[in-house]
């Protein structure tokens, strides 16, 4: 899963009166933001959430390691089943899916305790919260990093958002964008989705092709590429302009 890496991105959030504040086990590290600090609570559910996955991983190897879709199975864990449907859906291996499967798992067992609740996994995110919420875009070297924003309205959440990019971060991509965004009411698809569709950017010339094709992706809402000065959008992403410091 990767080794860890420090996400001064994080450093930029702004949280309205809530409580931030980091849960981390292995591999996983989540910032979270909620109206109280549930460190303890998170912690739990992502230990409890990995044990299933990891339980399983250990019986089924090739669920690591796959770059391919593999098949459903009935008497996988709920996250495991997760992954391997986004995948399927997406085009990918079920590891595509596990950031944005387990910012979904931890940011719902946490809603149950607090309702408002915002829950990062490097560049993944479960929303739930009663007021907007503006995510500052971060695309590397980009131009475009951080002066644009993704605005969620209240009335859209829960939703998720899956970042991919071929040239920020430790994750693997087969493409060269600066990031590739997708936005869907489930974590997992949102991941693997982006994924696949950072894989499909080569250069500002697959733009249109790689919109094409993940519009044709069942529960997808929207998606957005940048690649150096260019940006690319396709259905409900609303873009606004950030103030500096302004993400969050």
């Amino acid at each position: 899963m990767g080794l860890y890496q420090e996400r001064r991105y994080r450093l930029g959030c702004r949280d309205r009166g809530l409580v931030s504040f980091t849960a981390r086990v292995k591999e996983t590290d989540l910032w979270i933001t909620a109206p109280r600090d549930l460190t303890g609570q998170a912690v739990e559910s992502i230990l409890r959430h990995r044990r299933g996955l990891e339980q399983y991983a250990h019986q089924h190897p090739e669920f690591l390691t796959s770059l391919k879709p593999l098949p459903p199975d009935p008497w996988a864990p709920p996250l495991v089943k997760a992954m391997l449907a986004a995948g399927s859906a997406a085009g990918t291996g079920p590891m595509a899916a596990v950031a944005g499967a387990i910012a979904q798992a931890v940011g719902l067992d946490l809603a149950l305790l607090a309702g408002e609740v915002m829950v990062e996994n490097g560049g993944d995110l479960y929303l739930q919260s009663t007021q907007a919420i503006t995510v500052g875009l971060e695309a590397g070297n980009s131009p475009i990093s951080g002066r644009l924003g993704l605005r969620i309205a209240a009335e859209s959440m829960p939703l998720c958002l899956g970042t991919s990019s071929g040239t920020v971060g430790h994750s693997l991509s087969l493409g060269r964008a600066d990031a590739a965004t997708v936005k869907a009411a489930d974590g997992a698809l949102a991941d693997a989705t982006a994924t696949a569709l950072g894989n499909r950017v080569k250069s500002v010339g697959d733009l249109q092709a790689a919109l094409d094709w993940v519009c044709e992706v069942p529960g997808v809402l929207g998606a957005l590429i940048v690649v150096g000065r260019k940006l690319a959008a396709w259905g409900d992403m609303e873009l606004v302009p950030l103030e500096p410091g302004g993400q969050g």
